[in-house]
């Protein structure tokens, strides 16, 4: 049996799921440089108000703050910097087409690692109101409460 590729998720992006829908996931890779990939191994990355923008044909991650190596000296880069996506034409295509639409942004959802490549999942998403931010709480809460009362008590 081949084996299962193995992921290794380095950082989360908790704000895209409380302020967004999530209507479709596609996972792209990054062009990244080597002081960034070892910042990258580090968890030294932060994608909290991070979005993609599609220009000429290319994706580009933007506000993706991946902390400069702390032994990269002269090698490090912009951490602020617009990082390139690698994703198929046709999906750059569909993703274009439909962001063009009224209320629909492209977010970068997680970063992790697969088999020693640095990959992103990016999510196509729609915001979210006040109220829908609201009902998404309160089912947590709900939740959560039924799991606590579930637990055996010591």
């Amino acid at each position: 049996m081949p084996n299962k590729p193995e992921e290794k998720i380095v950082a989360k992006n908790k704000k895209a799921y409380h302020d967004y829908f999530v209507l479709e996931e596609y996972e792209a890779g990054i062009e990244l440089f080597g002081t960034e990939v070892k910042s990258l191994r580090a968890s030294a990355v932060n994608l909290k108000d991070s979005w993609c923008r599609i220009k000429n044909g290319e994706i580009f991650a933007e506000g993706m703050h991946i902390s400069p190596y702390e032994k990269g000296n002269i090698f490090n880069r912009d951490p602020m910097r617009a990082k390139r996506l690698l994703l198929h034409k046709r999906e750059i295509n569909k993703l274009f087409g439909l962001t063009k639409q009224q209320g629909y942004a492209i977010i970068p959802l997680y970063v992790y690692f697969v088999n020693g490549r640095a990959k992103l999942k990016i999510g196509l998403c729609k915001g979210k109101k006040l109220y829908d931010k609201r009902e998404d709480a309160a089912r947590r809460d709900a939740a959560r409460d039924i799991e606590r009362n579930l637990r055996p008590k010591e």
